[in-house]
């Protein structure tokens, strides 16, 4: 799902689950006391008080700002679905893809791991006590219809979001006390006492601003497919809009922001056009016919087996591999820990152990990924690695009697490995006896649990691809009596389903950050672990994972912060909450060959739909073969 440059982190890329509430005008408009001593205004935030950029930047090293604008970028959204633009609440199934139509109070860059620089607001000046952050908004700043960006507008947002949008944004915004104006174009965010604060001001920052007139008379918790008021590069093409089908966003010539520093070279296609296919071998097809032009392959076997057609032997197709230098993030199939016969966290390394990904990248892959072992894979130093170290310790000892075992004295948790063969005697070998200490015995080839219960599990998909690679797994399981079925759903059942947490084995890819911070709340805090909808999809609720995520959000210095992430990687992995899938440090694009882009990519985006453009001269060679 896409999103503005700061979204994923900072609002948590609520896209396909995220909003006309009764608040008083009266009390937002009131001014309000001032705060504690502020640190001086800044025209950016980062965690540990490092900016790469100065007050006076041009614009962001790797962009172009010479960029010509204009043009159509195409692309597809493989098996999935909308039927709602309202990508802030919990009900129906919306498209994240509007999110590029609202703007933050800042944004990030992606050449830093945690900085961002002013959009709406021209500044930002936290208290010295870190208790409240104070944005100065742009006096510039508009939104699509004309009127002015306000403070009340920024309040209204905060309020009804917490108030009416999705469950997430509630537990997200948790440590903020409240949101007040406090002049003409200032708002302060003030934080309570107790939580950690070190990213709660960039919390707030990437908090999308919406308007709150244009939300009067309108109910914020339905869906509906009429494009809300933004202020943001884009808006949605009503003309064009076909729900389910199709989304078009078209660049605002007025956008009030496009000549900022942090926007130069950026946001340069007058289109931005999603088309959403029904599966992905239908979508494959419609890109080699030149229905949409760019592509990026998830598939193994499409990308070693079918990447040799005609137009990529003539060169009009580009297909390249490009680097990925952000944690690959922790793609697995997820248990429900809500469900009783998961409770045992053997019974859980026992499936886990099943998994025989050695003959998976071999057979199926075409060794084109490694196996993930960390929850922080990619992530160089956030990974745990051996046995505790001595800060390690320091964190996990008070809470050595709810540790899973080995926490404490084990070197961390990796998933043992096969010869490929297919056979993984060793495994089964393995499996059988966790179970049997499970309190499992074996009646009639099944697995049967201390109550007379035969150990049953079914894996919920929502594509159809992911079955070549569950049926393997799931033949595996039944070798050592393990009853597996499949159930792959349609997406709008899927969100219903992990909503409601109503699935035994689940897959997710959950986003890790560089610095990682308060979005560990929403993925393993127990709080989060009963939230509808929330992306706790495990259900995890331990006093350790709590503590510890405190850690890292408390943490002053970098090693601090390492410690702590090690920690919890450490942990999380003991507690075997997931059979932890793949990753590659790149992506696969294939496009067709009438794009140009910067010098320089990014090393922390993609930067594809933000920072590429359409080369004319490229275009009107092969516009006879592409359209849609």
């Amino acid at each position: 799902m896409l999103s503005r440059r700061d979204f994923g982190r900072f609002t948590l890329a609520l896209g396909t689950a995220m909003g006309t509430t009764a608040l008083g005008a009266g009390s937002l408009i009131a001014l309000a006391p001032p705060a504690r001593a502020n640190t001086a205004p800044s025209h950016g935030l980062s965690s540990f008080g490092d900016l790469k950029y100065a007050a006076d930047f041009a614009h962001f090293d790797y962009a172009d700002p010479d960029a010509p604008k204009g043009g159509e970028y195409s692309t597809a959204v493989p098996g999935g679905t909308f039927d709602s633009l309202n990508p802030f609440i919990l009900r129906g199934t919306p498209t994240g893809l509007v999110t590029l139509t609202a703007d933050t109070l800042m944004t990030s860059a992606s050449d830093e791991p945690d900085a961002m620089y002013g959009l709406l607001a021209e500044s930002a000046s936290v208290a010295e006590d870190r208790s409240s952050v104070t944005f100065t908004l742009r006096a510039e700043a508009r939104f699509a219809d004309g009127s002015p960006v306000t403070a009340e507008d920024v309040v209204w947002t905060f309020e009804t979001l917490t108030t009416d949008g999705h469950p997430r944004y509630r537990l997200f915004y948790e440590a903020v006390a409240g949101a007040e104006v406090v002049g003409e174009r200032a708002v302060r965010f003030s934080f309570k006492q107790g939580y950690p604060l070190r990213d709660m001001p960039m919390a707030v920052a990437g908090m999308p601003v919406l308007a709150r007139a244009w939300w009067e008379g309108r109910d914020f918790t339905t869906g509906t497919l009429e494009p809300f008021l933004a202020s943001g590069p884009y808006e949605v093409d009503r003309e064009t809009l076909d729900a389910g089908r199709r989304i078009v966003l078209k660049r605002r010539p007025d956008y009030w922001g496009r000549d900022l520093p942090v926007n130069r070279g950026h946001w340069n296609f007058d289109r931005l056009r999603f088309d959403y296919y029904r599966d992905r071998t239908a979508a494959f097809e419609g890109f080699k016919a030149g229905e949409f032009t760019f592509y990026e392959e998830f598939w193994s076997r499409l990308w070693a087996t079918s990447y040799d057609f005609d137009a990529i032997e003539r060169g009009d197709v580009i297909k390249e591999s490009i680097p990925d230098d952000t944690p690959s993030g922790t793609q697995g199939f997820w248990f429900n820990l809500r469900r009783e016969k998961f409770q045992d966290p053997r019974v859980r390394q026992a499936i886990a152990e099943m998994f025989d990904f050695e003959w998976s990248n071999k057979t199926l892959f075409y060794d084109l990924y490694q196996r993930t072992d960390s929850f922080f894979e990619g992530g160089g130093e956030l990974e745990a690695t051996g046995a505790p170290s001595p800060g390690e310790l320091r964190l996990l000892e008070p809470f050595a009697a709810d540790l899973p075992e080995g926490a404490l004295e084990a070197a961390a948790y990796v998933p043992p490995t096969t010869d490929a063969s297919g056979r993984a005697r060793r495994a089964q070998r393995s499996a059988q006896r966790l179970l049997r200490e499970a309190g499992y015995t074996v009646v009639d080839g099944k697995q049967v649990g201390p109550d007379g219960t035969p150990l049953e599990i079914e894996f919920l998909l929502v594509s159809e691809g992911f079955q070549r690679i569950v049926q393997p797994y799931a033949q595996n399981l039944e070798r050592v009596g393990i009853t597996t079925s499949i159930r792959t759903v349609d997406p709008a059942q899927y969100k219903k389903r992990t909503d409601d947490y109503d699935f035994d084995i689940t897959v997710d890819r959950k986003v890790m950050q560089l610095t990682p911070g308060s979005e560990l709340r929403t993925y393993f805090s127990s709080k989060s672990a009963e939230v509808p909808g929330s992306q706790n999809l495990a259900g995890v609720a331990s006093a350790a994972v709590d503590a510890l995520i405190e850690e890292i959000e408390r943490a002053e210095s970098r090693e601090d912060l390492v410690t702590a992430v090690n920690a919890l990687d450490r942990v999380l992995r003991a507690m075997q909450i997931w059979i932890p899938n793949w990753s590659k440090a790149s992506h696969h694009i294939a496009y067709w060959n009438i794009y140009g882009r910067p010098a320089t990519k990014p090393p922390y985006s993609r930067g594809v739909i933000d920072l590429w453009w359409l080369d004319e001269a490229k275009h009107a060679a092969l516009a006879p073969q592409i359209g849609g």
